[in-house]
């Protein structure tokens, strides 16, 4: 059996932007909650994804977006193989800061990241302030995947976490291709999600270096095609 591919996940973002609500959505997708209390420090879930006949196992560090915890943030950033860069559709000021949270990645990690650039609250269309298009370039500009969704309505929220498993994936067929079949990863299966917070990785598991990243991933940076 192929070992599973462990990665460390950094969700980002303003406060109010919907971060937990999305990892929250992920791992439980029948079921949305609309009293959700403001992330202290960071909160931690572990999420298991088939894709194909591969395996991930994602361990998301949801991290706090208020000010007061902004210092903190870094020390989350250590040996993170992805971002998940989250703002508020309707909130101009959190798309705005979306630029100093990609800046502070860059200043704390030296290596090549899979990046992804969420838009969240699509279901609050006729609230919008923040063009897709305006997602679309600066998610190009920073050599990102980009997804507009909506944790209420559970839009597109799989399949970003989707896309950052397989540029995960490319990532690792990359550094060591003898460990892949030609052929064998592909459009995703549904997630098998395991809810347990604080997890312990498992035995077996493939850890990805935090210098993994470094390889460039194929295939375009693409825009979110269910939306």
């Amino acid at each position: 059996m192929k070992p599973t591919i462990e990665a460390k996940i950094v969700v980002l973002g303003a406060q109010g932007a919907g971060k937990t609500s999305l990892v929250l959505r992920h791992m439980n997708k029948s079921q949305f909650s609309s009293a959700v209390s403001p992330t202290i420090g960071a909160s931690f879930f572990t999420s298991r994804m088939t894709v194909d006949v591969d395996r991930v196992k994602l361990q998301l560090w949801d991290t706090a977006g208020q000010e007061r915890f902004r210092s903190m943030a870094p020390m989350y950033y250590r040996n993170a193989n992805a971002a998940l860069i989250v703002y508020d559709i309707t909130a101009a000021d959190t798309f705005e800061a979306v630029a100093s949270w990609v800046a502070e990645l860059r200043q704390n990690v030296d290596y090549k990241m899979v990046l992804c650039l969420i838009g969240n609250k699509v279901d609050l269309e006729d609230r919008r302030v923040v063009t897709k298009r305006a997602g679309q370039e600066y998610a190009n500009s920073i050599d990102a995947s980009f997804f507009e969704t909506s944790a209420l309505g559970n839009i597109c929220v799989h399949e970003a976490f989707l896309q950052v498993a397989l540029d995960l994936i490319e990532c690792e067929r990359r550094a060591h291709p003898e460990r892949f079949v030609p052929g064998a990863a592909g459009a995703g299966d549904e997630s098998e999600t395991d809810s347990r917070r604080g997890s312990n990785a498992d035995g077996g598991a493939l850890a990805l270096a935090g210098g993994a990243g470094r390889d460039e991933t194929d295939g375009e940076s693409g825009e979110s095609k269910c939306c």
